[in-house]
C-alpha cells in the first residue's frame, strides 16, 4: 500500500511550526484583547456609566477578557480545523491542482502582497462600521483603497527578505485581531442597546460576564418598596453606592447601599413577546 504522507521537509519540525503559529496568534490575541477592553467600555457607555463606576476594576476586566478569549479560541479551533479539512478535500478532489495553484500564487510576490494587503484593508471595515455610518459598499471601498494605497507596496518590499515576510505575518495577525475586535464591539453595543430597549439580554453578553440581574428595591429603614416596586436592573456597585437602570424610564441612577435593601432578585428574566422599555411609570414612593 502506497504511503500517502507528504515527504518531510528538511526545515520542518516542532519549533519552526510553533514559531510560525506564534507569529500570527500572539499579535492577533494582543489586538483582540485591546479591542475587547474598548468594547466593554462602549457597552457600559450605552447606560451612561463607565466600567469603573459600576465596580469593574482592572482585575475584573482582565478576568472577563481572558474568559472571552478562551471562549473565542474554543470556537475558532474547530472552525479552523473544518477549513483545513475542506481545503484538504478540495486538494484531493482536484488531484493536487489546488495546492499547486496556491503555491504558484505564493511564489508571485505581487499577488501574495496584494492578497495580504486586501485582507489587512478589510480589517478596517469593522472600524468603519463602529466609527462611521458607512454601508457595506462604503466599507468595501475603504478596504480596497487602504489595500492599494497603504499596504500593497510596503508588503511587496517586505517580502524580499525572510525577516520582512515574518513582519507581514505579524502585521496581518495584529490587524486581524483588531478587525475581529471591532466586530465584537459592534455586537457588544447592539446587545447593550437591546437590553436598554427591551430589558432582555443575550447569550453573547452572558459570555462577557455582563450582569443581567433585576431587583426590587426597598427602603432599608422602613422596608417599604421603592419606585412602586418596579424591577430595576442592577448594573453594579462602587464606593458605597448601587448603580441601577430603570427600564420604564430609560435612565440610569445611583442609590446609597446603606439606605437600599435588595428585596427580590432575578437573573435573565423572561419577557412577554413584544415587551419594550420606556413605558411611563406612576408616582414613586421613595421614602
Amino acid at each position: 500500500m502506497a504511503d500517502d504522507r507528504p515527504p518531510e521537509d528538511a526545515r520542518g519540525g516542532v519549533i519552526p511550526l510553533l514559531e510560525q503559529i506564534g507569529a500570527v496568534v500572539v499579535p492577533l490575541g494582543v489586538g483582540l484583547y485591546a479591542l475587547l477592553y474598548m468594547g466593554i467600555e462602549e457597552m457600559y457607555a450605552v447606560f451612561n456609566v463607565s466600567p469603573q463606576q459600576v465596580g469593574i476594576d482592572q482585575s475584573v476586566l482582565f478576568s472577563r477578557l481572558i474568559t472571552t478569549l478562551v471562549l473565542l479560541v474554543l470556537v475558532l479551533i474547530p472552525l479552523v480545523g473544518m477549513i483545513v479539512a475542506a481545503a484538504w478535500a478540495v486538494n484531493k478532489i482536484t488531484f493536487g491542482r489546488a495546492a499547486r495553484a496556491l503555491d504558484t500564487v505564493r511564489r508571485r510576490p505581487w499577488t501574495a502582497a496584494f492578497l495580504a494587503a486586501l485582507w489587512c484593508g478589510a480589517t478596517y471595515a469593522g472600524a468603519a462600521a463602529v466609527f462611521s455610518p458607512f454601508d457595506a459598499l462604503g466599507m468595501a471601498a475603504v478596504a480596497g483603497a487602504l489595500a492599494l494605497v497603504a499596504f500593497l507596496v510596503p508588503f511587496r518590499l517586505l517580502r524580499r527578505r525572510q525577516m520582512g515576510r515574518a513582519g507581514v505575518k505579524v502585521v496581518t495577525g495584529t490587524l486581524t485581531g483588531i478587525g475581529l475586535g471591532f466586530v465584537l464591539i459592534l455586537e457588544m453595543i447592539k446587545g447593550a442597546a437591546g437590553i436598554q430597549a427591551t430589558g432582555q439580554g443575550n447569550t453573547f453578553l452572558d459570555f462577557l460576564g455582563f450582569q443581567d440581574q433585576w431587583v426590587v428595591l426597598k427602603d432599608a429603614d422602613t422596608d417599604r418598596p421603592l419606585y412602586n416596586g418596579r424591577w430595576m436592573m442592577l448594573l453594579g456597585e462602587s464606593v458605597g453606592t448601587y448603580v441601577f437602570y430603570d427600564c420604564d424610564k430609560l435612565e440610569t441612577f445611583r442609590r446609597p447601599i446603606e439606605g437600599t435593601h435588595l428585596a427580590h432578585m432575578q437573573l435573565q428574566p423572561e419577557r412577554e413577546e413584544g415587551y419594550t422599555c420606556g413605558g411611563l411609570a406612576g408616582p414613586e414612593t421613595v421614602d
